[in-house]
C-alpha cells in the first residue's frame, strides 16, 4: 500500500488508542465533584476508577482472539459501539452503582477497541510502515493518558462531570463512523474454532488477577476478596492448561509460549509494566507531598512529560527501531525507566523543579516510549499474522496487570516506610519523603529485572551476551 492511501487507516487505528487512553484518565480530576454530587462512598469513589481497568486489563486478550476468529473491523466497531453506550450510560447516572456498571461497560468496550485496532497494524504492515503506525500508537497512548486529566478537569469546571463522560462518548463514534468507513471489510477466519473455554478460562484468570491486585489497597493482602481472587486466578490458569492442551486451535498454543520472544516479552512487560505505570503515579505524589505543590501547578509540572513523550514517540522512535531493532530498543528503554526512577528517589523538599526533577521527567519519559511499543514488537515477532489479535491483546494485557500490580506493590512499600517514619518521630514530609524514595527505588528494581530478562530472553540480546550468532526464527503460533 502507498503511504498516501494508508494514512487515514493509521490515523482511524492510532485515534482509537487515544481514546481508550482518555477515558483512562479523564475521570480522575472530575472524582471530587462526582462523588459530592452522588454521595458516593470511598470504596465506590475508589471503584468508579477500577471497574474501568478491571474489565480493560481482564478482557484484553479474549478480546484480541476474538478480532482474529470473528474479524477485526467487526470487533473494531462493536468496542467502538459499546463505549458509546457505556459512555453515555455514566452521563446519565443518578447512583453509584449506575456509574460504576457504566464504567465496566466502557471498559469492556475499550478493550474490544484496543486489540482490534492493533491487530489491524500488525496484520497490515510490516518493516518500516509497521514501525511508524506503532510509534503513531505509543504517541497516542502517551498524549490520551495526558490528555484525559486536563480535558477532564476543563470540562467538569465548565459544564459539569457528566459532560466528561458525554464527551468520551461523542469521540467514540466519530471513531466507530470513521472504522466503519475506512476499515478494510473481513469475515474472520471462516471455520476456525473460538476455543471458548479456554478463552473463558483465560479470562477468568485475568480477571480474578486485576480484581485481587485492586482489592488489595481497600481490603488488605490477607482478605476475603483478595484471597479468593488468588484462588480463582490459580484455578482458572491450570483449568486453562489443561484444556489447551486438547484445544483443536488453542487460544496460547504451547509452542507460541515456548518461543523466547513471546515468554520473554510477557515477563519483561509484566515487570516494566509496573516501573512505567507507577513512575507517573510517584511522580504525582513527589509533585505534590514532597515538593508541595498545589494541584494546579503539578499538572503543569507534569506537561513536560506528555510533550516530551510524545516527541521521542514520533521523532526519535522510529529511527532507533530501524537501526536498532525492537528487542535493542526495548532493554534501552527500560534501562532508562531504572535511570528515572533513580534520579527520582533522590529528589528531596526544596530541590531544584528544572534542575532535579525536570530531567528525570524527560528520561522517563523516553524510557516509557522506548520500552512498550518495542516489546509489543517483539512478542509481534513470535506471533504469527493470523493470530495478530493474540499478540496484541497479550501485550497490553500483560502491561496493563504489571501496572496493576507495580500501583499496588510500590504503593505498599510507600506506605510501610510511612508509617516506620512517623513511628520513628519524624514528621509527614520527612515520611513522605522516605516512602516515596523507597517506592522509586523498588521500582528501580522492578526495570533492573526486566533488564536481565529482555538480555537472558531475547534472541538478539543474548547473542550478543554470548557472543554465538543467533539463528533466524519463523513466526510461531500458526
Amino acid at each position: 500500500m502507498r503511504t498516501s492511501s494508508t494514512l487515514p487507516l493509521v490515523f482511524t487505528l492510532v485515534a482509537a488508542q487515544f481514546v481508550v487512553m482518555l477515558d483512562s484518565s479523564i475521570l480522575n480530576v472530575a472524582l471530587p465533584s462526582i462523588a459530592a454530587d452522588l454521595g458516593l462512598s470511598p470504596v465506590g469513589t475508589a471503584w468508579v476508577l477500577n471497574a474501568y481497568f478491571l474489565t480493560f486489563g481482564g478482557l484484553l486478550l479474549i478480546s484480541g482472539r476474538a478480532a482474529d476468529v470473528f474479524g477485526r473491523r467487526r470487533m473494531f466497531l462493536l468496542g467502538a459501539g459499546v463505549l458509546v453506550v457505556g459512555s453515555l450510560i455514566g452521563g446519565f447516572s443518578t447512583t453509584e452503582t449506575m456509574l460504576i456498571a457504566a464504567r465496566l461497560v466502557q471498559g469492556v468496550g475499550a478493550a474490544m477497541l484496543s486489540p482490534a485496532a492493533m491487530s489491524v497494524i500488525l496484520a497490515t504492515f510490516t518493516g518500516p510502515p509497521r514501525v511508524r503506525a506503532m510509534s503513531g500508537w505509543g504517541a497516542a497512548s502517551t498524549v490520551g493518558g495526558a490528555a484525559g486529566v486536563t480535558v477532564g478537569g476543563l470540562l467538569t469546571a465548565a459544564f459539569g462531570w457528566q459532560s466528561v463522560l458525554f464527551v468520551t462518548g461523542v469521540v467514540a463514534a466519530i471513531i466507530g463512523v470513521a472504522g466503519w468507513a475506512i476499515l478494510p471489510a473481513g469475515k474472520g477466519a471462516a471455520g476456525r474454532p473460538f476455543d471458548a473455554t479456554g478463552a473463558s478460562l483465560l479470562t477468568g484468570a485475568a480477571v480474578a488477577i486485576v480484581f485481587g491486585v485492586l482489592s488489595a489497597p481497600h481490603n488488605g493482602l490477607v482478605s476475603v476478596a483478595v484471597i479468593g481472587a488468588t484462588v480463582v486466578a490459580v484455578l482458572c490458569l491450570i483449568g486453562f492448561g489443561l484444556v489447551e492442551k486438547r484445544a483443536a486451535d488453542p487460544v496460547l498454543p504451547a509452542r507460541v509460549l515456548r518461543d523466547a520472544r513471546v515468554s520473554g516479552g510477557i515477563a519483561v512487560n509484566l515487570l516494566g509494566g509496573g516501573a512505567r505505570v507507577a513512575c507517573f503515579v510517584l511522580v504525582a505524589l513527589l509533585l505534590q507531598q514532597v515538593l508541595e505543590y498545589d494541584p494546579a501547578i503539578a499538572g503543569l509540572a507534569m506537561l513536560p512529560t506528555s510533550l516530551a513523550g510524545f516527541a521521542v514517540s514520533i521523532l526519535v522512535l522510529p529511527t532507533a527501531l530501524n537501526k536498532l531493532g525492537p528487542q535493542r530498543v526495548a532493554a534501552i528503554g527500560l534501562v532508562l525507566l531504572v535511570v528515572a526512577h533513580l534520579l527520582l528517589a533522590a529528589v528531596d523538599n526544596g530541590d531544584s523543579y528544572l534542575l532535579r526533577v525536570l530531567p528525570a521527567l524527560i528520561v522517563a519519559a523516553t524510557g516509557v516510549a522506548f520500552s512498550f511499543t518495542p516489546t509489543t514488537l517483539v512478542i509481534a515477532e513470535g506471533i504469527a499474522a493470523r493470530n495478530s489479535g493474540v499478540s496484541s491483546g497479550l501485550a497490553s494485557a500483560t502491561a496493563q496487570i504489571g501496572g496493576a500490580i507495580g500501583i499496588a506493590v510500590f504503593g505498599a512499600v510507600d506506605a510501610a516506610r510511612r508509617a516506620t517514619t512517623l513511628d520513628a518521630g519524624g514528621t509527614a514530609l520527612a515520611a513522605a519523603e522516605a516512602g516515596l524514595q523507597a517506592a522509586n527505588l523498588a521500582a528501580a528494581i522492578a526495570a533492573g529485572a526486566a533488564v536481565v530478562v529482555a538480555v537472558l530472553t531475547f534472541p538478539t540480546l543474548r547473542s550478543a551476551l554470548t557472543g554465538r550468532q543467533r539463528p533466524v526464527e519463523a513466526d510461531a503460533g500458526t
